[in-house]
């Protein structure tokens, strides 16, 4: 069988494979025969969706599988992924099972698990899940009468999780005074997020609060923040903040319109932290796609740098192999590993509005610590992911580009873990040397992947 687990749990479109009802009820079973591994009497699994339609189907497959192997389910209904993580710790449940696609459009879905610490789930137990799917080693197993799981409806679980955010805030700092505006994306925040600021004193315009099952991230939140630009500058608004679906991932705007990345979040924060003596081991992890810029400022200010592969999961596994609080990627997922066990959209937005307060200074001139280099990033739809250095044209390719950009940019292409899609980036000294070369290699990617 074909690995079904990527860099961020299984995705695909709903109702084909692997995103079927049929291959849900299978990993809801596999998922609770390897939680019953931990010493415990009566175990429970947790449940989160986003906000798509085909959520309600998954659910119910996965709800069905988890109960028929003897386990308890904790059903969360629409919640964002880190606060599905958090409510998992809280509860002491053995797993927690996230429904979402995250950025992706709407008519496709996932499914990523946490395990009982709320981290995200090892390869190696992800590993097991498949080979029980794959060899049918669960099929005879069935527990009856009084062993048989119930499914019980969590009330109050989003409550938990804002009093969790809030608390994430300095005690004796508020946001009275400053207005921001949330792009919710008609995704897993739309409730939760609006009421974290609002609560914390700030004057809140959230905009894309309207779910209906189909237009989660449609034209809006971190993968499209134009309106969010416009609203910004429209109500004259110190920041704005866009979530992705499942709200994990964080793109910030400044009071004048200007979009800022992860990369932003983690060197303006950086900042903060060492001047406030809590940036642990001095240092911060980013991944091979961030911006020659972001790894220039932190060595101007001094900071240590980790880099990882691509995939929060792996920016985790670095940060807690050398003892980092802080790391993340361009895209937008950063982990404050001193406040959750995953990247949260919600609380990197806190942290930096806190940044805001501390130097009290507009986010405009915070984003001046770090200037980027030109960069283009071009994402290519691909049929099938032929390893890219078998590719003798694109390997030519790239070795020319390189040749002219010499050292003052690079190159990087690679697959993405989420989606039938090949991610061509190039840096260099100009925008035109830069979308010239993209360009090019994007072309020989699309003629070379069908």
């Amino acid at each position: 069988m074909e690995r079904m687990f990527g860099t961020d749990g299984i995705r695909g479109i709903a109702n084909v494979h692997p995103m079927t009802a049929e291959m849900a009820l299978e990993i809801g079973r596999a998922t609770a025969y390897v939680c019953k591994k931990h010493a415990k009497q009566r175990h429970a699994i947790a449940i989160g969706k986003d906000t798509r339609v085909s959520g309600y189907m998954l659910e119910s497959a996965l709800t069905a599988g988890i109960c028929s192997m003897g386990v308890d389910v904790l059903l969360l209904g629409p919640m964002s992924t880190p606060g599905i993580a958090f409510i998992t710790r809280s509860m002491r449940a053995d797993a927690g099972m996230v429904i979402s696609a995250s950025h992706n459009p709407y008519q496709d879905n996932g499914i990523k698990i946490f395990s009982r610490s709320g981290f995200k789930l090892p390869d190696v137990e992800e590993d097991e899940i498949e080979d029980l799917i794959a060899s049918g080693r669960i099929k005879d197993i069935r527990p009856t009468a009084s062993e048989i799981g119930k499914a019980y409806r969590i009330e109050g679980a989003s409550g938990r999780y804002i009093v969790f955010c809030k608390n994430t805030f300095p005690e004796d700092q508020t946001l009275e005074g400053m207005k921001i505006v949330l792009d919710c994306a008609n995704g897993a925040t739309y409730k939760i997020a609006p009421a974290i600021f609002t609560e914390l004193g700030a004057e809140v315009t959230a905009i894309h609060c309207n779910p209906n099952g189909a237009n989660i991230n449609d034209r809006c939140g971190s993968q499209h923040p134009e309106t969010l630009i416009a609203r910004v500058r429209e109500t004259g608004a110190d920041a704005g903040l866009a979530f992705d679906g499942d709200g994990d991932r964080l793109i910030a705007v400044d009071e004048r319109g200007e979009r800022l990345t992860g990369d932003h979040v983690l060197a303006i924060c950086g900042k903060m932290y060492k001047e406030l003596g809590l940036l642990k081991n001095n240092l911060v992890v980013a991944t091979v796609m961030s911006n020659f810029g972001f790894f220039s400022a932190l060595k101007k200010l001094n900071i240590g740098e980790g880099v990882s592969r691509v995939g929060d999961r792996y920016v985790l596994e670095m940060m807690q192999e050398r003892g980092a609080i802080l790391g993340g990627e361009e895209s937008g997922h950063v982990i404050f590993l001193n406040h959750h066990t995953t990247g949260d959209g919600i609380i990197a937005g806190l942290q930096l509005l806190w940044a805001i307060r501390y130097h009290r200074r507009p986010l405009s001139e915070l984003a001046r610590v770090l200037t980027l280099s030109p960069q283009k990033i071009i994402n290519v739809n691909v049929k099938h992911k032929p390893t890219l250095e078998g590719i003798p044209e694109l390997q030519k390719s790239i070795r020319t580009a390189e040749a002219e950009l010499g050292d003052r940019g690079r190159v990087l292409i690679r697959y993405s873990g989420t989606q039938s899609m090949c991610r061509v980036m190039v840096e260099g000294p100009t925008q035109e040397m830069t979308d010239r070369l993209a360009l090019m290699l994007a072309d020989v990617v699309t003629k070379s992947t069908g």
